[in-house]
């Protein structure tokens, strides 16, 4: 067993001068979230530096929230008593190759781990669009990437580690806890607080990216599944305002030393001329490198660089997912509201999720397909149009993100998780004085 010990990383470092999180999240004096959309309803963060301070803190305070890198637009990870940051715990703790495993500080987020782990020749299956959220946070809010067979980014969390409500340090893995565990991934923040996460890795690939551009919908009525299939990862990305697909971005691995091109026609898409942001009127500096050029995989599965702040932040965001086999329907319900989507709407992606076995995922035992929203802040037309995407959507059995914003009633989605009750026994079990509850999850969870 080769094992590598306390790996301490700098955010600094990592992330560049172009990312300056505290700028935004401090505004007013007030503790605010990535976009800004969203404030915090306490000041009080705490900023533990080692998990016996995390396991004092949780001990001591009555309430208590963990902040991961604030990416979430709602009041999922608010607290109106004490929040906790985990920057402070950015380590690598076991890089383990024979059992094909790596496990990292809650603090630490993918831009630092990939290149880490692309040093030793290794890869996680896949990234989400942004490098720059945490790995913890992201598996507990079920946070994708896209590809047929790629499930979540939580389902290669094989252990964690957790400070539970009484101050007690516990590890949940796959090995030992079964169908359990498959209710602590997707957390939602309400079981503890977890300090540690190993994950499955494989060996290091390479990935090359192509852009098309101008893919009718109607191509999907017949080719769904070949589009989709097309590559490893497949994003389109749509304005909604005639019927077409502005571009798509294939992500399809490669072998060192491969040269072969794509077909000059992709289901009457036609390959871009040069680099494109989802959003084509913006600069594509911030954006991986694509034109075909092969690069390591964690250089081309999120759209962003690292070393770059993907947007300005000032942004809504909102996501849906339906089952796979009902997507084009779906599709076509969307396209039928553009006039209401289009004029409050920066671009919409679609992506497709394979199936997974996480009680809380919107991906539970049926591959998915996630229509993702970024709204232009402007919270009272979005919050009208929302209300109108879920009832088009609703015939599918529509699931939103945990992460983002949406409107759909506690009691539709008790509905839609058949494995709720299980998830709220399991927070019952670990926190039955609801040191972690908040007003998110009593809604969502607990009042249903």
């Amino acid at each position: 067993m080769e094992k590598r010990t306390f790996i301490k990383l700098s955010s600094v470092l990592v992330t560049g001068t172009a990312f300056s999180p505290m700028i935004r999240f401090m505004q007013d004096n007030k503790l605010k979230n990535w976009a800004g959309n969203y404030t915090y309803s306490t000041n009080r963060l705490h900023h533990p530096a080692s998990v016996a301070e995390v396991q004092q803190l949780v001990k001591d305070l009555r309430k208590v929230k963990v902040l991961g890198t604030r990416h979430c637009f709602n009041p999922i990870a608010d607290s109106t008593e004490n929040l906790v940051s985990l920057q402070q715990l950015q380590q690598i703790t076991a890089l383990d190759k024979n059992a094909r495993t790596v496990t990292v500080e809650a603090g630490v987020n993918y831009g630092q781990l990939c290149p880490y782990l692309q040093e030793q020749g290794r890869a996680l299956h896949n990234l989400a669009s942004l490098p720059h959220i945490s790995v913890a946070g992201a598996c507990a809010t079920a946070t994708h990437g896209s590809g047929n067979r790629n499930g979540n980014l939580g389902t290669v969390v094989s252990a964690l580690e957790m400070v539970t409500a009484k101050g007690d340090l516990v590890t949940l893995s796959r090995e030992k806890d079964g169908d359990l565990f498959n209710g602590a991934i997707v957390h939602l923040g309400g079981l503890g607080v977890v300090t540690k996460v190993t994950l499955d890795i494989q060996p290091a690939f390479l990935v090359r990216q192509d852009l098309y551009e101008g893919l009718p919908l109607a191509q999907l009525a017949n080719h769904f599944e070949d589009i989709f299939s097309a590559g490893y990862s497949v994003s389109l990305f749509t304005d909604w305002q005639n019927g077409v697909f502005n571009q798509v971005w294939l992500k399809r691995r490669v072998e060192a030393g491969s040269t072969a091109d794509l077909p000059q026609d992709f289901f009457g898409a036609t390959p871009a001329t040069r680099p494109l942001h989802p959003i084509a009127a913006l600069s594509a500096e911030n954006c991986t490198e694509q034109m075909g050029v092969p690069g390591p995989w964690h250089e081309r599965l999120p759209h962003f660089r690292m070393n770059f702040t993907p947007s300005s932040g000032e942004e809504l965001q909102s996501e849906y997912f339906v089952p796979r086999d009902k997507g084009f329907a779906a599709l076509q319900a969307i396209d039928g509201l553009r006039d209401h989507i289009a004029p409050h709407l920066f671009i919409s992606e679609i992506r497709t999720i394979d199936a997974d076995q996480q009680w809380m995922s919107p991906c539970y035992q049926q591959p998915g397909m996630a229509i993702h929203f970024t709204w232009k802040q402007d919270w009272p037309a979005v919050g009208k149009v929302l209300p109108r995407i879920e009832a088009a959507l609703a015939p599918f059995d529509v699931r939103p993100h945990w992460g983002k914003l949406f409107t759909i009633p506690p009691g539709r989605l008790a509905a839609l998780y058949k494995r709720l009750p299980d998830f709220r026994q399991l927070l019952q079990d670990y926190d039955p004085e609801g040191k972690f509850r908040n007003a998110f999850l009593d809604t969502h969870i607990f009042n249903t």
